[in-house]
Formats: C-alpha cells, structure tokens, sequence
C-alpha cells in the first residue's frame, strides 16, 4: 500500500473484504469468547470473566477455530450481517468500528503492527477471565467483565 492510499478497512464496506482482510480486523482481544448472562428483568445481555472452554486465553484465539459452531453450537460466528445486531461486542471492537464507519483504535495491530498492543493497552482478556474449562456453571459467582 502506497501512502496516499487509504487502507482497506477504511474504503470498503464489511461485505466487501477478503476473508483474508476480514481475519485481520480481528484483534484478538477475546471479548467476543467470553460468556454471557442475560439480566432477567431487562433482557440485557452481560458478560462474565469466564471464556468459552476453547479461547486460548494467553493467546486470545480459539484453539477449534474452523470448526467452533460443530464444536461449541453455542458459537456466534461474527459476519457483515450480525455485527451491528450484537450489543454485546464492545465499543473497540474493529469490526464494530468499521461497521459504524469508526477509524481503528490505535493499538490495533493493523496499525500498531505488534499484536501486543491490544493486551498492553489493557483491552485484552488475558490475564482477566478464567477459562470455561475449569469452572462448572454452578460454581460461577457471576462478576461482569470489564476493561
């Protein structure tokens, strides 16, 4: 890419990416494996310091990638058409933010170009949740996740 060329999350529509570039928005903080709870009085949807069973929670990726929905049915894949329907997906989420014609944070590795920067800007979940696989669902003490 040329410096007075724009980069591709910012001329093209989600729909219109590569499944290369779509792969790349991704930042892999981990927000989108955590589990959730929804708030019976107000249908809102939480999230909990508990990640789904197969997010590597240092590396921030899903060890079942390719086959996460045969795996875990209770996979939400992430598509142009589901993003702007998720209220849970945070405010810096790349593919949020392209959605909603936002520019990247600046620690996003697109443009940082260290995939660090995501857990040195403390948007990450590593360090901050506790893996699906270690907790039985009776023994979760619901706290919220936050950054």
């Amino acid at each position: 890419m040329n410096k007075t060329q724009n980069p591709y999350w910012e001329t093209k529509t989600l729909d219109e990416m590569t499944q290369d570039e779509w792969e790349s928005l991704c930042d892999r903080c981990g927000i989108c494996c955590l589990e959730k709870v929804e708030d019976e009085n107000t249908g809102e949807i939480k999230l909990i310091g508990v990640s789904c069973e197969f997010l590597d929670t240092e590396e921030c990726r899903c060890i079942v990638y390719e086959d996460r929905k045969s795996v875990n049915p209770d996979c939400i894949i992430l598509c142009p058409d589901n993003i702007l329907k998720i209220q849970w997906l945070p405010d810096t989420c790349a593919y949020r933010r392209v959605a909603e014609g936002k520019k990247l944070e600046w620690w996003h590795p697109l443009l940082s170009g260290d995939a660090e920067s995501v857990y040195q800007a403390g948007i990450s979940v590593r360090d901050k949740v506790v893996s699906g696989i270690y907790v039985h669902g009776k023994d979760i003490d619901i706290e919220l996740f936050s950054l």
